[in-house]
């Protein structure tokens, strides 16, 4: 097996959006370097179960349901 194809792996700091930190291995940089997360699972959305609205300003949603409004498919 040739030894240039599997990357190096060593210890990061990765800090939160509250500032708690903790060490994990990646292949980001160099040893010792810090990753800043600008999102992460104590504060987004998608993990927290906030309360978000689909918030369509005349993108698609509003051009397929003018395009398709007259369309019926059997009674409702």
């Amino acid at each position: 097996m040739k030894e240039a194809t599997h990357p190096h792996y060593h210890m990061i700091k990765v800090v939160m959006t509250d500032g708690s930190e903790f060490m994990t291995r990646s292949t980001l940089g160099a040893e010792g370097d810090t990753l800043n997360l600008d999102i992460d699972p104590k504060t987004h959305p998608a993990w927290t179960g906030g309360s978000q609205q689909l918030m369509d300003r005349g993108g698609r949603l509003s051009r397929f349901n003018s395009r398709f409004a007259g369309i019926s498919f059997g009674k409702k």
